[in-house]
């Protein structure tokens, strides 16, 4: 069995259907809690995949949460040595930070779903799987391109969705992990941000179980096809 570490800062922001997925492709994973367990005390370079999973964070936030330099510095490390690293949402943001790139607060919040459109390169691309598929939005912050990645995808607010750095790092601000019902206990613990934006939740419930359902399959193509360039 290979290793394989995901790094979650909230409970229910985990791997979702990506779980089925590298347990196929024997992979044994394990969580490591940001902010619980002391990310230090891992070598950045002994998984064989590190999957660093979304938060309400902000990478700017380093003072306030303090162990969010060490999740860049695992980033860092990994990727500058050609180890498989995957960021989605707050992990694609410490990848491109870990890659030298600014990270902003956004112009627009993005919360809902909506397709992407994909680059040549993102064509060219495990993305190609979700081509016109509607993903999950969840985000106030963005990145600016790292010098050296390509561009795999963009929205209309906001213009890096998704980058690959070389073939084992690949970082996307969307979440394609979502599942159904599951995607519920986001409802509950993001339930103060979306009344602040008055945000529809039923509306938005509606949206997810039934976007989930053609979401889960593409997106489980999209990492099998990532997890076997790999080598």
């Amino acid at each position: 069995m290979k290793d394989a570490i995901a790094i979650r800062h909230v409970a229910f922001e985990d791997l979702g259907s990506f779980a089925g997925v590298l347990a196929e492709n024997d992979y044994a994973t394990r969580y490591l809690e940001s902010g619980v367990d002391d990310l230090t005390a891992l070598d950045p370079l002994a998984p064989d995949l590190v999957v660093i999973l979304g938060g309400p964070l902000g990478v700017y936030q380093e003072t306030d949460y303090p162990y969010l330099s060490a999740e860049i510095e695992i980033a860092r490390r990994r990727i500058e040595a050609g180890r498989p690293t995957l960021g989605i949402c707050l992990g694609s943001q410490i990848m491109a930070r870990a890659l030298g790139a600014e990270v902003l607060v956004a112009e627009e919040d993005e919360v809902g779903w909506a397709p992407l459109a994909l680059t040549a390169q993102g064509l060219d691309s495990p993305l190609n799987h979700i081509e016109a598929v509607p993903v999950l939005h969840w985000h106030g912050d963005r990145f600016e391109l790292p010098a050296g990645a390509e561009r795999l995808a963009s929205t209309p607010a906001c213009p890096n969705q998704a980058f690959r750095f070389a073939r084992h790092a690949l970082a996307l601000q969307f979440h394609p992990e979502v599942n159904w019902p599951d995607l519920e206990r986001w409802l509950i613990g993001h339930t103060r941000a979306l009344t602040e934006r008055d945000a529809s939740i039923t509306q938005l419930r509606a949206e997810s179980a039934r976007n989930c359902a053609v979401l889960e399959p593409a997106a489980q193509r999209l990492l099998a096809d990532w997890l076997a360039a790999l080598g």
